[in-house]
């Protein structure tokens, strides 16, 4: 198997804590108040401060935890930078403080900055009834239904207020940090215009969401683009990376531990996709399907329409329905609001 070519040399610090992973770039572990419990962070030395990437949730643990190594070495230091890989708010969600204190300007891909500042602003209305159509269609119950209205704007709450203007980060761009070059490499379908850091002479890619060695990276459609096809983006990302990013560079990603075996854990990404594609075909072989309809196939544990996985599952099997409908291996009808998808020629 693929993920046995996959090892973890570097013990993962204690969250709230650090660790020298290369000369001069630094492991930190934020916690979270979810399921999945922490976010990997970067501090890079960049000249007479340092190098931020990614900056954990907006909570009152990960200010604190901020406050207590922020000035104590060995980052004792101010921040030059603060990157974001991606508009997640465990990603971007202490940005808007950080670059405030320090008076430092925000890195950021221009499509993830530029929707995350329409999500927040979509914060303050009701659910819209866009999005109400996009989950009805799904195959939603009433219940969940009114779940996604009570919870809605929870996203901004997570979030400080961004800044006002950003430095854009581009597919391709080389950015000279402390004494060596990170190359922008741009990953799509998790999120838009999701940013990794390629450093070729230290051989390290900050990989962020976009490979992570244990889960796979969740690849949802979003009720503002219903028709999108994020999982095509995806493994399309995923062939790039492989193709252009050595197997012997050490993976810095947002959960869990680094490791090494790039092309050997893109491969089981690759094949475990396809499997669930298997399960998807032979779900709607058995006749038309709701996209709620197919989670056992897709999914290993029952998704409880109550929690915020109802939302997380639906986003990405609808990812999968798009994926097979554009490519014609599947048709979509609607009845009654609710749409249907079974096999073409059936």
């Amino acid at each position: 198997m693929p993920q046995e070519n996959i090892t973890y040399p570097i013990e993962a610090p204690e969250p709230g804590h650090w660790r020298e992973v290369a000369q001069g770039v630094y492991w930190v572990r934020l916690p979270m108040p979810l399921a999945l419990n922490h976010i990997n962070v970067w501090l890079i030395e960049d000249g007479d401060g340092f190098a931020l990437v990614d900056t954990g949730m907006r909570t009152e643990q990960t200010v604190e935890i901020w406050n207590a190594l922020l000035g104590a070495p060995p980052f004792d230091r101010p921040l030059t930078r603060v990157f974001v890989t991606h508009m997640h708010p465990d990603h971007v969600g202490m940005a808007g403080w950080l670059t405030r204190r320090f008076k430092v300007r925000l890195w950021m891909s221009r499509l993830e900055y530029l929707t995350c500042r329409v999500m927040l602003s979509d914060m303050s209305r009701e659910a819209p009834p866009d999005a109400l159509e996009y989950f009805h269609e799904a195959g939603w119950p009433d219940a969940a239904m009114e779940k996604y209205r009570t919870r809605f704007g929870a996203f901004g709450k997570m979030i400080y207020a961004l800044p006002d203007s950003f430095h854009r980060l581009a597919h391709g761009q080389r950015i000279r940090i402390g004494a060596s070059d990170w190359q922008v490499v741009i990953g799509r379908g998790h999120s838009p215009e999701h940013a990794c850091l390629y450093n070729e002479d230290k051989k390290l890619l900050i990989s962020g969401d976009q490979v992570l060695p244990r889960i796979s990276s969740n690849v949802s459609v979003h009720p503002i683009e219903p028709a999108a096809n994020p999982m095509r983006d995806w493994m399309e990302s995923l062939d790039w990376i492989e193709q252009n990013i050595p197997d012997d560079v050490l993976v810095m990603p947002a959960h869990d531990g680094c490791f090494r075996g790039l092309h050997a854990r893109v491969q089981h990404l690759r094949e475990s996709q396809e499997r669930s594609f298997e399960r998807l075909r032979a779900a709607l072989a058995e006749g038309p399907r709701r996209v709620t309809d197919v989670f056992p196939a897709l999914f290993s544990r029952p998704i409880d329409p109550s929690s915020s996985h109802y939302h997380l599952a639906t986003g990405e099997a609808q990812s999968c329905m798009n994926y097979l409908l554009e490519r014609g291996e599947i048709t979509r009808a609607l009845q009654d609001g609710v749409a249907w998808y079974r096999l073409a020629g059936e």
